[in-house]
């Protein structure tokens, strides 16, 4: 049995199918997340605006025509609201000294028992994770955004550029200028830690 589209549900929720809402919610959680938490890269101000995400999708559902996909319109919220986010932290005070560093705290995986690779072998991993996470906050904002979008949400050039609003050229433009930035400043992985 097939799934119903995400523009569906969201009619449906328009409807007023609350249950709609809760599996757009479902299907979304993580991906939308994930995006919002690596474009701000600290989690307490990732929690709110995921949040605030799902609020303006609740409070402009109505304004959804149906012009892009639901994703595509998703995507958008939740970068606005980054990139708001970011212009407003530009204009306070420094992050405290004492804040943790961005992907520090380990995942579910990194704590559970694993028999397979030694000790060396994960720090030697978590090393080169870090160091490739790093080089990733560390690309200008506008690469940054097109790169996570692609690699960790898999959308399309021409999506990311209705999300962003640039052409689809200047997004591809935007990658490529972040692939080589990457491959040069992890070069030396290749030969060392791969």
């Amino acid at each position: 049995m097939s799934q119903p589209s995400d523009e569906a549900l969201l009619a449906a929720y328009r409807s007023g199918d609350s249950s709609a809402f809760e599996t757009l919610l479902r299907r979304y959680r993580h991906p939308v997340f994930n995006f919002v938490l690596r474009f701000v890269r600290e989690r307490g101000p990732a929690e709110e605006l995921y949040q605030d995400t799902w609020l303006k999708v609740i409070e402009r559902c109505d304004d959804f025509r149906g012009d892009a996909k639901f994703s595509t319109w998703l995507y958008t919220i939740a970068r606005n609201l980054c990139v708001d986010h970011q212009r407003k932290m530009r204009f306070r005070a420094h992050a405290s000294l004492d804040a943790a560093n961005p992907g520090s705290s380990p995942s579910a995986g990194e704590r559970a028992a694993n028999p397979g690779p030694s000790t060396e072998q994960l720090a030697a991993a978590r090393r080169t994770g870090d160091r490739i996470a790093r080089a990733v906050q560390a690309l200008p904002d506008e690469q940054r955004e097109v790169f996570l979008l692609r690699q960790l949400q898999a959308l399309a050039f021409h999506e990311i550029a209705e999300i962003v609003g640039v052409p689809t050229n200047t997004v591809k433009s935007r990658m490529r200028y972040a692939l080589e930035r990457l491959r040069q400043d992890l070069d030396d992985l290749r030969d060392h830690e791969l």
